[in-house]
């Protein structure tokens, strides 16, 4: 038998066999998965009644948590301010601190030359019709930045670097708030 001939008509059926099964593994696999879309149409409480545009986000206190609360106002609504009638009310608590992130000798002298914007958020989600608390978290953010030899360079940079991890962190803190609406569970 010379290795041109064709192969046996059982040698196809176990190959076809052994691309099918995987195949099919991968198929009931896959339809088990509960993978959606977190701000279509498939997510019923996101995008309509109950969802990320039914929260008011209670005010704050301090200068980065109003910026906090101002990225994340307009995240949620699409820049149209705060609902009318919220289904939901946020209360939100943000610490910002600094801290040196590197030192390098410049003339002679240990001076920091980085620094770093550490700010946390700690968030509870109540219903505000019952004042229950549907949801709560934490989210934290890092934000680097240089620190020059000049005194309102600096400030100006820690500032920047503060708006900066305002922003993110209202997008985190948005992104936390979708899930925690998708786990509720259904009225």
């Amino acid at each position: 038998m010379s290795s041109f001939e064709p192969m046996a008509s059982r040698d196809r059926s176990v190959l076809r066999l052994l691309f099918l099964v995987p195949l099919l593994v991968l198929l009931v696999v896959a339809s088990a998965c509960t993978v959606r879309p977190l701000h279509g149409e498939a997510s019923g409480s996101i995008g309509g009644a109950g969802g990320l545009g039914t929260i008011a986000v209670n005010p704050v206190k301090s200068r980065y948590a109003q910026e906090v609360r101002n990225h994340l106002i307009f995240g949620l609504n699409g820049g149209a301010g705060q609902p009318a009638n919220p289904r939901y009310l946020l209360d939100l608590n943000v610490t910002s601190t600094f801290r040196s992130a590197a030192s390098v000798q410049v003339a002679r002298e240990n001076e920091p030359t980085a620094g770093a914007v550490v700010m946390s958020s700690r968030y509870r989600l109540v219903d505000a019709e019952t004042g229950k608390a549907v949801a709560n978290g934490k989210r934290s953010v890092n934000a680097s930045f240089d620190k020059p030899r000049q005194e309102f360079a600096v400030v100006r940079a820690e500032r920047d670097a503060e708006n900066r991890a305002a922003r993110e962190l209202a997008e985190m803190l948005r992104v936390a708030l979708a899930q925690d609406l998708e786990n509720l569970p259904a009225n």
